[in-house]
């Protein structure tokens, strides 16, 4: 195709065999031109064409590069992109973007200088209970919104040993790896709350990093619940909203991510559509009568990402993840970090 993008991925792992590389597999205003793999030759099953590369300086002196996707450990994030803006690449990274907001503001004045898109890949905004639940609160059938409660629960006993989700400092574990997504969904919802108060815990034995979390955002008139542990087999409601005159429950999760795992390209009209066994109950009350119906669950459609990132990039469109957002997204998370850590609620 004409005016393709030319694209590097900066790693080849579990976010690039199951997230990145399906996407632009089927997307043709993409080509991937450069994969980072240091030891495998994993990306050579998606992208045969593509040339493998174990240095980054590689991907970086590349001029027909332009678009350079930094999906490597979270610790690298904020030297990767910085070298990668500063050669003058767009750039998408794994969320989290960074994990000092400070890092972040650096990232962003550098990319407005340089006229370059420089977005986070917060594909959990696509997913179709998300989008559900979007739809519902602007409906607001159950009238005026008392409680959100939002739940990204696993069962996990094991302890996988020398991988860097499972060791480290504060940064390390669920809260910036999960309670990435489930706070932008919360700021993509009601935006930036008045206060936040949060505990971690690490409830796994033998387990060096936070697995669990709980998080309160308060807002005005109304609060969001954020919970993840990795000790739940037998999980609750994905989504319960609480509002003056019904409720709305979801259970289950999206179900891209286990059909992309599966091998399968996320392609065809049907792609992301979810089973009526799964989708969402609302019960309210309208006109003294008692009322209950099932919410169809929009399709989820990560693809919708990178033809975002196209638009932006070729012709100037405002991207679905700005990277000022991802800014007030890690202010939150900061701010959780403080609050466990002090035992306190943090005001914003």
């Amino acid at each position: 195709m004409k005016n393709q993008v030319t694209v590097a991925l900066a790693s080849f792992g579990m976010s690039g065999k199951v997230f990145h590389g399906p996407l632009l597999k089927v997307n043709p205003n993409f080509r991937v031109k450069l994969v980072l793999e240091r030891s495998k030759t994993l990306s050579k099953e998606l992208f045969p064409d593509a040339t493998i590369v174990t240095n980054y300086d590689d991907i970086l002196t590349d001029d027909e590069v332009e678009l350079v996707i930094v999906n490597t450990p979270d610790k690298f994030h904020y030297s990767m992109v910085k070298l990668a803006l500063e050669a003058g690449k767009h750039v998408v990274v794994e969320k989290p973007a960074t994990f000092r907001s400070l890092e972040l503001e650096v990232l962003i004045e550098l990319a407005k200088s340089k006229n370059l898109v420089y977005t986070v890949f917060q594909n959990r905004r696509l997913d179709g209970d998300f989008r559900t639940v979007q739809k519902v609160i602007e409906e607001a059938r159950f009238g005026r919104l008392v409680e959100f409660e939002s739940h990204y629960d696993r069962y996990r006993t094991e302890i996988t040993a020398d991988t860097w989700k499972e060791e480290g400092d504060e940064y390390c574990g669920v809260l910036y790896n999960l309670g990435s997504h489930m706070v932008d969904q919360a700021y993509v919802l009601f935006g930036k709350p008045q206060t936040v108060t949060a505990h971690l815990k690490t409830v796994r034995t033998g387990g060096k990093v936070a697995d669990y979390y709980d998080i309160r955002l308060d807002y005005d008139g109304f609060s969001a619940l954020l919970k993840c542990s990795y000790l739940v087999m037998d999980p609750g409601p994905r989504y319960t909203l609480n509002g003056e005159y019904g409720t709305f429950k979801k259970w289950g999760i999206d179900g891209q991510e286990d059909l992309l795992k599966a091998g399968n390209l996320p392609e065809g009209e049907d792609w992301g559509k979810e089973e009526e066994d799964w989708w969402g109950m609302l019960v309210y009350t309208e006109n003294d009568e008692h009322v209950e119906e099932l919410v169809e669950t929009i399709p989820g459609d990560y693809r919708i990402f990178y033809n975002n990132l196209y638009e932006a990039i070729r012709n100037g469109k405002t991207l679905l993840v700005r990277p000022e957002q991802a800014l007030e997204v890690l202010k939150i998370l900061e701010a959780c970090l403080l609050s466990n850590k002090e035992q306190r609620t943090v005001i914003l």
